[in-house]
Formats: structure tokens, C-alpha cells, sequence
């Protein structure tokens, strides 16, 4: 028997790096998935077909997390195809370039910020209804930047950071309907952005990690199954950095 078996999971840019890791993490405990994606439908499907291989239902769901609309109908879409939703996994998110506040586009601003707060603010808010009637939990991914806020990276800092503070507020606000929220923090893990931060700053840059290694996305999707599963039964309200000891 899996942690998780006859439950059903919502994960937003579940087609690649992060999301595909903990959708199929989630897989492998007993949830079906419903897999959201904006541009990629070719590795939804992808993921869709490894979760299916697992013995598990799933299917891909397209929106931008960054459009309200959107967002509504991705999560009536994987309601209707599971039957219901236990777990919402808000994870979709975007780099920003490399850009100091003082040259910073406020155009670029909004492209990171779109996706990263709003996205995660839009996912809580359409799932929150369908979470609390299974007294299920709602999962942010946001990063160990909010902690470390690096110089020319405003846009996404300052997103993730609001995505920690969101997960507080929103634990606090259905704790008393019996559904928990908390929130991972990546560091470095081999996804398409870390991989381009490694090619920018090169191999040296995981060695700067304590465990000596860059993270895999299935690290981030065992501490999701932890946290959303009875394991983690009295945690709410936490950022887990799970980071390989890159910010402590």
C-alpha cells in the first residue's frame, strides 16, 4: 500500500523538472494526477503516460497559472477527471533575468511575478473549496532565493518570498476545516533552471553545496509526499528548505 493510495492531486507545471517529480512521487504512493501545463503539452503527456505506467490515473490539464480564467477551468477540468481534489500543488514558476532594481523592466516584473505569486495565489484560491470539502492540503513551492536574495534577481525573489508568507496566511485561514498548507523551498535541483544557473555559473557552483550535490527533482517530490501525506499529519504553516544544506 502507498502513503497516499485512492487520493487525487492537482500539480501545476507538473510536465517537467520539479512538478514532473513530485507528480510521479505522488504516483508512486497511490494518487492520481492531473498534470498542468502551459506550453509544453508534449511533456505532460509524457509525464501523464509514466504515471499511468505506475498504475495510476491522470491527465494533462493546459492553463497559465497567471490567468485567473484559466486557473478556474484547470481546476473544474481536474475535478471532473479525479472525481475530486485532496492535493493542490502550486509549483509552476518562472526565472527572471538577471536585472538590478534600477535597470529592472517593469514589464519583467510582471512576467516573473504573474506566474510565481499570482499563479500561486490563483491555484490556492480555485482549489481551496474542493481541498477543504477532503480536509486534504495544499502544498506552495517556493525557493531558498526568497532566503538568499541575490542581487539581480528582484522579481523572483520577492515572488517566492510572498509565496512563504501566502502559505502562512493560508494555513492559518482553514486550519479550523482541517486541511494543512505548507511549502517547499528548493535549492538547486536539476530542473531546466537549474540546469541554466549551472551552464551561467558552471560545475563550481554545486560544489558551494554543502551535500556536494546539485538536488533531483524526485528529493523535492519525497518531501512533498511527506508533507502531504500522514507523515507529516501535524505539520501547517512551514517552509521545509530542502536544499542539500545550501542555506542554513
Amino acid at each position: 500500500m502507498g502513503k497516499l493510495d485512492g487520493k487525487t492531486a492537482l500539480v501545476t507545471g507538473g510536465g517537467r523538472g520539479i512538478g514532473r517529480g513530485i507528480a510521479l512521487e505522488l504516483a508512486r504512493e497511490g494518487t492520481d494526477v492531473a498534470v498542468n501545463y502551459r506550453r509544453d503539452a508534449a511533456a505532460a503527456d509524457a509525464t501523464v503516460r509514466d504515471i499511468q505506467a505506475l498504475g495510476r490515473q491522470a491527465v494533462a490539464v493546459q492553463a497559465d497559472v497567471g490567468d485567473w480564467a484559466q486557473v478556474e477551468a484547470m481546476v473544474a477540468r481536474a475535478v471532473a477527471s479525479l472525481g475530486g481534489l485532496d492535493i493542490a500543488v502550486a509549483n509552476s514558476g518562472v526565472a527572471s533575468r538577471y536585472q538590478t532594481v534600477a535597470e529592472l523592466d517593469p514589464k519583467e516584473w510582471r512576467r516573473v511575478t504573474a506566474t510565481d505569486l499570482d499563479g500561486a495565489f490563483f491555484t490556492a484560491k480555485a482549489a481551496i473549496p474542493h481541498v477543504v470539502r477532503r480536509k486534504g492540503s495544499v502544498l506552495f513551492i517556493s525557493s531558498i532565493g526568497a532566503d538568499m536574495a541575490s542581487a539581480g534577481g528582484a522579481p523572483y525573489h520577492a515572488a517566492k518570498a510572498a509565496v512563504n508568507v501566502l502559505t502562512r496566511v493560508l494555513a492559518k485561514e482553514v486550519a479550523s476545516e482541517g486541511v494543512r498548507v505548507n511549502c517547499i523551498a528548493p535549492g538547486l535541483v536539476r530542473s531546466d533552471m537549474g540546469n541554466k544557473l549551472i551552464g551561467f555559473f558552471g560545475e563550481g557552483i554545486v560544489q558551494t553545496i554543502p551535500l556536494g550535490r546539485a538536488g533531483e527533482p524526485a528529493d523535492i517530490g519525497r518531501a512533498a509526499v511527506f508533507l502531504v501525506s500522514d507523515d507529516g499529519a501535524w505539520i501547517t504553516g512551514k517552509i521545509l528548505r530542502v536544499d542539500g544544506g545550501a542555506y542554513m
